[in-house]
């Protein structure tokens, strides 16, 4: 399948999103490229409404996990949506849900669906592998 151009720049505003947001915390440079009436759907508890609600769970992900840095592993385009799967790895030092740090690395993976309007990120829905993060903080027990 051959992209299109509009796909190819949606998937740079994807892109450039997890550099400087979740990997550098950069609200600015992230705030940037998301649209004024942005939308987040995720299983995450998000205080705050739009783009409120997506610097909740930057700041809150990076005070926990030392080091994070998420790296896309597949992405693609299709008209106004990009869709990214994605690996998170950091150091658990900082409170997580209630959790105090266990000094424990973690990798955790996941998908993202980004709806992209006017050159920027205006809907966010999110699913990430939390059932593995809790069970390599020994939240739960792991698979047998």
């Amino acid at each position: 399948m051959t992209l299109t151009t509009t796909d190819k720049a949606n998937i740079i505003i994807v892109r450039k999103f997890f550099e400087v947001g979740p990997s550098k915390g950069d609200l600015a440079a992230a705030d940037a490229l998301l649209h004024p009436e942005f939308s987040l759907h995720t299983p995450l508890p998000t205080p705050g409404p739009g783009i409120e609600a997506m610097n909740n769970v930057i700041t809150t992900c990076r005070a926990a996990f030392h080091g994070l840095h998420v790296t896309i592993d597949d992405i693609m385009a299709d008209g106004d949506k990009v869709t990214a799967r994605f690996t998170a790895r950091g150091v658990h030092n900082g409170e997580f849900m209630g959790l105090p740090p266990t000094g424990k690395p973690i990798t955790m993976t996941g998908i993202e669906i980004f709806r992209i309007q006017e050159g920027k990120i205006a809907e966010l829905w999110g699913e990430a592998n939390l059932m593995g993060l809790m069970q390599q903080l020994g939240i739960l027990p792991g698979s047998a």
